[in-house]
């Protein structure tokens, strides 16, 4: 989640940000609970590739606090979705002059590659984990989330002919990158890195209480339920009827109960503060920032 104060700072009243309120991505990635499964989703797709472990593993504390990972991915992501054009910008600054530090034997934090492949997790795990627990998207919406995200890509360094077109070459890049003979192969230290993010400890306040990871680790069963067969074996997990039934049960009566909380108990923060941000003004609200990203990453230009 966010604090107040990054809440705060993302109020310029008027100010659409970068995609806008009639842009797929702030439709989408408004949900809480879809997001707390795609995160961990993407975080396990990175870390399948070898290059991206090494990295997360030797430059950050993510095996004693994964919490903090991914609530700074969240974060990250959030504050250029939905952040006003100034805090959206300087999120891409911020991220890009940390990237820059961090690189070893085998691994660059601002190799386009890996850039590409971190990026394109974040926006497939989006995709997947919305169809899967709330409803399909249908193709025209699914391809127009992706052009209004492919710009992200360009803003952390992956040159334009590199990323993806369209949806589709977007799908294929990313089976290609599944597949047996793509660059994704679960290392000993990713599988080390997973144990952390499916058997953390509990977050915040309550890590102060002794509890043994294993007795809920089952609630993060439905994400390991979006990964990709092959990936999910690589990391050794048991995917038996058990554990088939009960993400089943747990998606289920998420899809039956989350639409009939308000917007301010399902809701990312960082949403309904643009959703704020963008009520103050009067007549309709402009949308001239997410159809400029849907055609260009001009929008991106810091």
């Amino acid at each position: 989640m966010d604090t107040a104060s990054d809440t705060s700072r993302m109020t310029a009243a008027g100010d659409a940000g970068l995609f806008g309120p009639e842009s797929m991505a702030w439709r989408l990635d408004r949900e809480a609970m879809l997001l707390l499964g795609a995160g961990p989703r993407a975080l396990l797709m990175q870390l399948a590739h070898p290059a991206v472990a090494a990295g997360v593993a030797e430059h950050s504390d993510f095996r004693s606090d994964p919490w903090r990972r991914l609530g700074g991915t969240l974060r990250s992501y959030l504050r250029i979705i939905y952040g006003s054009t100034v805090v959206a910008r300087a999120e891409i600054r911020r991220l890009n002059a940390m990237h820059r530090g961090i690189r070893g034997v085998g691994y660059d934090a601002r190799d386009p590659e890996l850039s590409l492949w971190v990026h394109a997790t974040l926006i497939d795990s989006t995709l997947v984990a919305y169809t899967r627990w709330w409803r399909p998207l249908d193709r025209s919406e699914a391809a127009r989330f992706y052009l209004e995200t492919r710009p992200i890509g360009r803003a952390f360094g992956v040159p334009d002919a590199r990323l993806p077109r369209d949806l589709d070459v977007f799908t294929d890049y990313v089976a290609a990158q599944s597949s047996p003979d793509g660059p994704l192969h679960v290392s000993d230290v990713a599988r080390d890195l997973a144990r952390a993010i499916l058997r953390p400890p509990l977050p915040g306040r309550l890590g102060r209480f002794p509890a043994d990871p294993r007795t809920y680790a089952w609630t993060l069963w439905p994400a390991v339920g979006l990964l990709p067969p092959r990936i999910r074996d690589a990391y050794g997990l048991h995917w038996g009827i058990r554990e088939r039934l009960v993400a089943g049960w747990l998606t289920a009566a998420w899809r039956a109960w989350t639409p009939r909380l308000p917007g301010t108990f399902r809701q990312m923060p960082q949403a309904l503060a643009a959703d704020r941000r963008m009520s103050v003004i009067d007549g309709p609200a402009p949308s001239a920032a997410g159809a400029r990203s849907l055609a260009s990453a001009r929008a991106f230009d810091q």
